[in-house]
Formats: structure tokens, C-alpha cells, sequence
């Protein structure tokens, strides 16, 4: 799996962009501020068509004009696919495979796959439970088309859900359709429960070997799915989480009713990092979570290649220069085969990797 090429308008700082890409590594270049992470971040867009650094599309869009584009070349599945993004300010987004308008993001999935690994995520173990969920969001989003559908409208029922908790007072007759979202939200939030649950399954087969590699044996790495306390096995089918999530919405109702807010379903899932038994987040050392953020997204990586059997796109931006010489070794070693692309500043040498192109980036052109 490639990127051939990439083309941008009035992407971030990107007035117009056209660029081919080396089929090993690419080093993206430049002082700070210049579109480094903008040019990493339209890739990744190609793969979910969400961003990892915004909530809105229109966020993507360079002021002062009112659209978007964003064109890639991929090599995939032994195919050639042009995926086009349309972004428009006030007015959504339109996608394309082929020339073929997508009804949804999730019929994305498989085309384009990247791991993103970025400064952010070195505290990925230290930081709050959303930091861990949008990490199983966006593997995930990428691998299940259905997944990628439930957790958007997931997203949109809990939005709706949430304003009628907190006007129901001022208009009670909002009451009327909450169990109607109710029933909704756990239809959809069933199908999240069983995927983030089987996908981190199969990250407790990866992330602790990867990780005893890198301490050399000296530390075990733990990983459990903490969901919704009345789904005793989250790994059962939907249907079966179903009927434990309209139970916990039950005893939650009156509660729910009282504070005003949503306090029953996956929107509160984590994601237990452990080191020898003990909570990384806790007890862990800057070394060790770093060790472990690094261990799980290698992990998918490897996931990535056994599902589709090619490698994702690699995209690290600018987290070599936040790791010591070991780390940064382990890294590039653990990274042999596929597509890279890395942004850094123009002094820096990266050493382990040969071959590719270097594209240095200057105020949103390509110099």
C-alpha cells in the first residue's frame, strides 16, 4: 500500500499543492509553523476523512475562502484508487473513490490505511480516557466500515440526547422521545462496545511483545477494555451487549434526570494500560509510558498489515525528535517495509533509514 501523489487547495496553509511521493520514505522538512503537520494531516484525511487535530471540517479550510480539496494516488489491494475529499464551509463534505461519491466515511475503510504518530501521542498513556478512545476510533474506523457508521451516528444521538437532559426542565415534552434515544444509542453503542473489545484483543497479542522487546524483557505490559460496568464479557455479539446497556440506561435514568447529563454508555470506555500489574498512568515513569504509547501504535501497525496483508502508511510527525537515541532506534528498526513519511527540521539527520525523497516545506509550498 502507497501513496502515489497527493494535490491540495486551500487545505490549511495550502493555497496548491501537487506532489509525488517515494514508494519508501519520504522526509518532509522545514522550520516549525511551514505545513509540515498540514501536509500529514490531509493524508491521514484520505484514510477516515476525519481529522486528528479538529472536531470541524471547516477548521481545515484556509480562511477567507469557502472550499477545499484534497486529491491522493493510492496503490492498493493490487488496484489503483483516486479518493477525492470536497470539503465545504458551512455545507459538509463530499467524498469519492473512483470518481464515485461514498454515501458514508466507512466506505474508506481498506482503501488508504495510516498510523499516525505524532508528540501528542508519546502521552497518550497519561493523558485522560478520551486520548485512549479516539486511539481506538480512529484504528478502528479504518479496519470496520460499520464501525465507522455507528460510532458517527453514536456521536450525533449523544449530542441530541445531551440537549434534551439538559432542557428537559424549561420543556418537559422533550421527555417524550427520550426513550427513543435511548433504545438508540444503545443499538449503536452495542456495536462499538463489541469492536473496541475484540480490536483490543488483538493489541494484548501485539503491544506486550513489542514492548518486552523494547525493555528487554524486564517489563510486562498489561491492556483491559473498561466499558460499561453491567456488560460482563464485551467480546459477545451486539446483540447481546444490547440487553446490558438498556439495563444500565435504566438504572441511570433517574440519575441521568437529575444532573442533566448523559451518564450511561461507551462514551466513557477506557483503555488500562498496566507495567508488572501496576496502572501506567498512575505509577509508570515518563520512560515506561512513552515505551508503552510507542508499543501500541507498532501494534497497530502490525494489525494493520495482517488484516489487509500490506503495510500501512506510517506517518511520524515530528516524534523522532521527541525520543531519545534508544527509542528512536527501536522505532526505525520496528518500521523495515512500507511507505513512511516523517517531517522534521532541516538539520536533523535521521539515521537507520535509506533511500526515498526529502521535500522541504515553506510557508505552505513546496520549495
Amino acid at each position: 500500500m502507497m501513496l502515489r501523489s497527493l494535490e491540495l487547495d486551500f487545505f490549511r496553509n495550502y493555497p496548491h499543492l501537487e506532489a509525488s511521493f517515494d514508494p519508501r520514505v519520504n522526509l518532509i522538512y522545514g522550520d516549525n509553523a511551514q505545513g509540515k503537520t498540514n501536509l500529514l494531516e490531509a493524508i491521514a484525511y484520505l484514510s477516515t476523512a476525519r481529522s486528528h487535530r479538529s472536531r470541524y471540517d471547516r477548521e481545515l479550510i484556509m480562511l477567507g475562502v469557502d472550499s477545499a480539496f484534497v486529491k491522493g494516488e493510492v496503490d492498493s489491494r493490487e488496484r489503483t484508487f483516486t479518493l477525492e475529499a470536497k470539503l465545504f464551509r458551512g455545507r459538509g463534505k463530499q467524498l469519492f473513490s473512483n470518481g464515485v461519491r461514498l454515501k458514508t466515511a466507512g466506505e474508506l475503510a481498506g482503501i488508504l490505511t495510516t498510523v499516525l504518530f505524532c508528540p501528542e501521542d508519546l502521552y497518550l498513556i497519561r493523558e485522560g480516557g478520551a486520548a485512549r478512545r479516539k486511539f481506538l476510533d480512529s484504528a478502528i474506523c479504518q479496519l470496520r466500515p460499520r464501525y465507522a457508521a455507528a460510532l458517527g451516528e453514536y456521536n450525533r444521538l449523544y449530542d441530541h440526547k445531551t440537549r434534551i437532559l439538559r432542557d428537559w426542565p424549561e420543556n418537559p415534552s422533550l421527555l417524550q422521545t427520550l426513550d427513543d434515544f435511548n433504545l438508540r444509542l444503545a443499538q449503536t453503542g452495542a456495536i462499538l462496545i463489541h469492536y473496541r473489545a475484540h480490536f483490543i484483543r488483538r493489541l494484548s497479542e501485539h503491544a506486550p511483545a513489542i514492548h518486552a522487546d523494547f525493555s528487554g524483557g524486564r517489563e510486562a505490559l498489561g491492556l483491559e477494555y473498561q466499558t460499561v460496568s453491567t456488560v460482563a464479557d464485551p467480546l459477545k455479539t451486539p446483540r447481546e451487549i444490547l440487553t446490558h446497556l438498556l439495563d444500565h440506561q435504566q438504572a441511570h435514568r433517574q440519575a441521568e434526570l437529575d444532573s442533566r447529563q448523559c451518564l450511561s454508555g461507551p462514551h466513557k470506555d477506557d483503555l488500562l494500560v498496566t507495567i508488572d500489574g501496576a496502572p501506567a498512568k498512575v505509577y509508570g515513569s515518563q520512560g515506561q509510558t512513552r515505551t508503552a504509547a510507542l508499543s501500541l501504535k507498532l501494534a497497530q501497525r502490525e494489525i494493520f498489515q495482517e488484516e489487509t496483508g500490506e503495510w500501512p502508511v506510517l506517518l511520524l510527525d515530528d516524534v523522532l525528535s521527541e525520543l531519545d537515541g534508544k527509542r528512536q532506534s527501536f522505532v526505525l528498526n520496528r518500521i523495515q517495509g512500507g511507505q513512511v513519511f516523517i517531517t522534521c527540521c532541516e538539520e536533523e539527520k535521521l539515521h537507520g533509514l535509506e533511500g526515498g525523497r526529502a521535500f522541504h516545506i515553506q510557508g505552505g509550498r513546496l520549495v
